[in-house]
Formats: structure tokens, C-alpha cells, sequence
């Protein structure tokens, strides 16, 4: 399989080096704007009345809005992982944030888990690119050290993508500090002034639809917002503060900062009119995971429960909205339950490209068509502690949802939650005293599932020691909410 990797990936360079003509009509473009932890509720048009984010709302109302998104993990480099690849976390093994965190004394030890995104992968820059397409990569990555960054997985582009992960320091000097503009490495020069992070990464994606407005482009715009630390321009911050708080959210720096997000998108779409692209360009919008709450200070996802780095919704239920003026029929609405990995064919299928390898993604073009469509079951699978919440919320586990019903498995002593979609949002009541068959059912096919893709278990710890756990989960905080200054150890994927 690696080695019929390594001609598809071979022969997606040598091909997408031939001009759009060479390869047939010209398909069409594809933006993906991706937010990192944006929350559920935290747009208006997913029901927040204090923020304000009036060009994504447009971009709803244009396009088709999904209320039952997922990411395939909750949190940020897993989910990345199986947007570009179509592949589920499991399959991937990357299946925790690089470079992840356990707690001292755990009952169980992660996987050998993989800390980067592999190059045997096919990404979707590389599935594109025989097709005649340019791909750019702006702004986070956090798939692996160098030699494992963007223009080593086909992007054409690389701007701000490297091993650094988040918590970007959002007014220059920009941190992360590597600074890239394209695969020569060219260093990020010409900053402006106090120019906020947001609008540069914005300025950069604008430059790239110019230059490549000829040929069909493949745009990863990947905000370092909203992510923490938690950082909005002091003038929008200002009119936050005299506003009244919501029913939820009342963070004015996390406000601004989310505003900032809203007016890329916003400057994003009026670029493609200008360029008069707009009919011929599939522009999606979506997180990589739910919103980090911290008890409230930073975001909230109710009526969800949990946050990010949970099982339950708030940790990956996401925002999700689509526009293609003249494919997807406008100010539409679906309840129907996807997941991150169905980007990639989806965004295959536009192209007219068929899947190079085996993925786990359907393609939600019929679905954005307005056809009937069912998505199927969709899983999870984190064999990991995260330590990189308020407190220690998440212990290793597996999960599913097959149409209203969703299954919780906990891998340190075997439990289960069950929980009706429909029913009960908030999973407020756990059903599987109640409803055994089905629980029987789901936790079968998690089992199935898990099998399927080679999933990696974890394992019992042999330095387990209660004393140190039950310490670690009661003593271990973030600091202030602004204070996220602490940087993840160096990344060193194996040869």
C-alpha cells in the first residue's frame, strides 16, 4: 500500500505541474476556512445573541447550514488529520493532539500513536493535483515537525505552517515563530504595523485568489482563532464591553476575536465576487472541534454538554456551513449527522476525482445538492487521556452515533452512557439501564468498527498509582485566561 502511495503521490506532482487545459475543463474551486475551537452555539446564526458575525451568517443563508456536524476528535490535530485525508483518526493512528499529554499515575498508557501526519497519506492538495489544481496551506498546521509540513504533503503554499501548534500570539512578533510564505521558505517580512494575526493570514489567502484566479486552486485557510490565548483587537474588545452579555457568552476579548474570524470569512467571499469566482467556488466553513469553555470564562456550549477535549457534544459537535451559488440551493438547513472526514470526498467528488485510496468519508454532495442522502454511522475512537483541559474531563474512550442514538465506552473500566439525540441534546439522561438492546447494538459495531480500521488500544499502566492520579486530576488548572503562554515540547517524528 505505501508503495502505491508513492506513485500516486509521484504522479499527482508531475501532473499538477500541466496546465488546467491539459487535464479537461476547468473544475471548480474549493475554499475551506477552518476555525480552531470555535463552539457549537457560538456563531448568531447557530444562536448566540452576543457575539456578532454577520458575514458567516450571510454565508448560511446562502448555502446550507448543518446543525448535526462532528469532528472526528475533540481536539485539534486528529481532526485536521482526517480533513485532508478522508480517514478516520483510528485509521491514521494520530489520534491525540501533538504532542499530547498523559497524567501522572493514569490506570492506562496511550498507544504508540503516530505524532505526525505520515507521507504514505494521500492529502487532498495531492488528490486534486492531477487534476490541474494549486493548493495552499494558510495558517495552522500542527501535523508534524519540519520535513512534515505543507509543501511536503503537496500544498503548493505554505504560509505560517509548521510544527508549533497553537496558542498563536495573535500581534506581531506572530508566534508561532517559524514563518513560512512558500516551499522556498521565504521568511514572513512584511508585517504591518500592529496587524492583527486573523487579517494577515486573510491578507495572504487574498493574494493567493489573485494569483492563481486562472486555474482551479485548492485554499486550507487555517485561523489560529479563536483559539487561547485569547486575544481581540482593542477597539472591538472596547464595544464588547459595553454591550450587555448574552444568555451563554459574555467574553468581550473572545467576542472580538470571534468578530475578527467573521470578517476574514466575509473578506474571503468578497474577493471570490470581485474575481468573479463566486459561481465556481465551493467555499466551506467549519472547526476542528468544540469550543473551550473554562467553566464559562472563555465560551460556552449550551446547551451541549462538556467542551472541548470531552466525548459529549460540546467536545465535537461543530459548526459546519456550505455555499456553491448555483449548486447548493440557499438558506437551507439539514439535521442529518457527517463528520470531518467527509470533506474529502466531497470535495473529490466537485472535482470530479475519484478517492486514490481507501477512506472512511462519504461525500456530502448530494446532500449539498438538496438529494436524499444518509450519512451512516459515525465513530470515535481516543485512546487517550487529555490532559490539556480545565481539569482532566476526558479519560480514554470510543463512542458512535447511529441515527438519534449515541454510545459512550469508557476503556478504563468498560462503562457506557447512552443517550437519545433527539431527546435529550444536553445528555442529560443515560439510557443503557434502560435500553439495553440498543446499547448492545452500538457497543457491537464500536467493536466492529474499531476492527475494521486497526484501531490501537490502550494498555494497562505499569506505573499506575492512585495517590498521583487522583492528585493530578484535582490539582491540574489552566492559568488565567489569557495565560497561555506555555509552549508543547519539540515534535520528533521517527525517520
Amino acid at each position: 500500500m505505501v508503495a502505491d502511495m508513492t506513485v500516486l503521490r509521484a504522479a499527482a506532482v508531475l501532473l499538477s505541474l500541466l496546465p488546467a487545459a491539459a487535464v479537461g475543463a476547468q473544475p471548480p474551486n474549493i475554499v475551506l476556512i477552518l476555525a480552531d475551537d470555535l463552539g457549537w452555539t457560538d456563531l448568531a446564526c447557530y444562536g448566540s445573541d452576543y457575539h456578532r458575525t454577520p458575514r458567516t451568517d450571510q454565508l448560511a443563508r446562502e448555502g446550507l447550514r448543518f446543525t448535526d456536524a462532528y469532528a472526528a476528535c475533540q481536539s485539534c490535530s486528529p481532526t485536521r488529520a482526517s480533513i485532508l485525508t478522508g480517514r478516520y483518526p483510528a485509521r491514521l493512528h494520530l489520534t491525540d493532539w501533538i504532542p499530547g499529554r498523559t497524567p501522572d499515575g493514569s490506570p492506562l498508557s496511550p498507544p504508540d500513536w503516530t505524532n505526525y501526519l505520515r507521507h504514505g497519506e494521500i492529502t487532498i492538495a495531492e488528490a486534486l493535483a492531477p487534476a490541474g489544481y494549486v493548493s495552499a496551506s494558510i495558517g495552522k498546521w500542527h501535523l508534524g515537525k519540519k520535513g512534515w509540513f505543507p509543501q511536503d504533503q503537496g500544498f503548493a503554499v505554505n504560509v505560517l505552517g509548521s510544527a508549533a501548534g497553537s496558542h498563536a500570539r495573535m500581534f506581531p512578533p506572530y508566534w508561532p515563530p517559524t514563518q513560512l510564505r512558500t516551499v522556498g521558505l521565504e521568511p514572513l517580512s512584511d508585517v504591518r504595523g500592529d496587524e492583527y494575526l486573523t487579517d494577515r493570514l486573510t491578507r495572504e489567502a487574498e493574494a493567493f485568489l489573485e494569483a492563481h484566479r486562472d486555474q482551479p486552486f485548492f485554499l486550507y485557510l487555517s485561523h489560529f482563532a479563536v483559539h487561547a490565548r485569547i486575544q481581540g483587537k482593542p477597539e472591538l474588545v472596547r464595544r464588547y464591553e459595553a454591550r450587555p452579555p448574552g444568555r451563554y457568552h459574555h467574553n468581550p476579548e473572545y467576542a472580538a476575536m470571534l468578530e475578527s474570524l467573521d470578517e476574514s470569512v466575509g473578506r474571503i467571499v468578497d474577493k471570490l465576487e470581485a474575481l468573479g469566482l463566486s459561481e465556481r467556488t465551493l467555499v466551506v466553513f467549519y472547526s476542528d472541534n468544540g469550543g473551550l469553555s473554562k467553566g464559562g470564562a472563555i465560551t460556552s456550549n449550551r446547551p451541549l454538554r462538556g467542551e472541548k477535549s470531552t466525548a459529549w457534544e460540546g467536545g465535537v459537535r461543530v459548526p459546519l456551513i456550505a455555499r456553491w451559488p448555483g449548486v447548493v440551493p440557499p438558506g437551507r438547513e439539514t439535521g442529518e449527522p457527517v463528520s470531518s472526514p467527509d470533506l474529502f470526498p466531497t470535495f473529490l467528488e466537485a472535482a470530479g476525482v475519484e478517492p486514490p485510496v481507501e477512506i472512511d468519508g462519504k461525500s456530502l454532495l448530494p446532500l449539498l445538492r438538496g438529494e436524499e442522502f444518509r450519512r451512516g454511522p459515525i465513530f470515535w475512537h481516543a485512546p487517550h487521556y487529555n490532559a490539556h483541559t480545565p481539569v482532566l474531563t476526558m479519560t480514554p474512550y470510543g463512542a458512535v452515533r447511529d441515527g438519534d442514538w449515541k454510545l459512550i465506552e469508557r476503556y478504563e473500566d468498560g462503562s457506557i452512557e447512552l443517550y437519545n439525540m433527539a431527546e435529550d441534546l444536553g445528555e442529560t439522561t443515560d439510557l443503557s439501564a434502560e435500553r439495553p438492546e440498543v446499547a448492545a447494538r452500538l457497543r457491537g459495531l464500536l467493536a466492529d468498527w474499531r476492527g475494521s480500521v486497526g484501531a490501537q488500544t490502550p494498555t494497562a499502566n505499569p506505573d499506575a498509582d492512585p495517590v498521583r492520579y487522583s492528585d493530578y486530576k484535582e490539582n491540574h488548572r489552566w492559568g488565567p485566561v489569557g495565560d497561555y503562554e506555555q509552549r508543547p515540547p519539540e515534535i520528533i517524528p521517527p525517520d
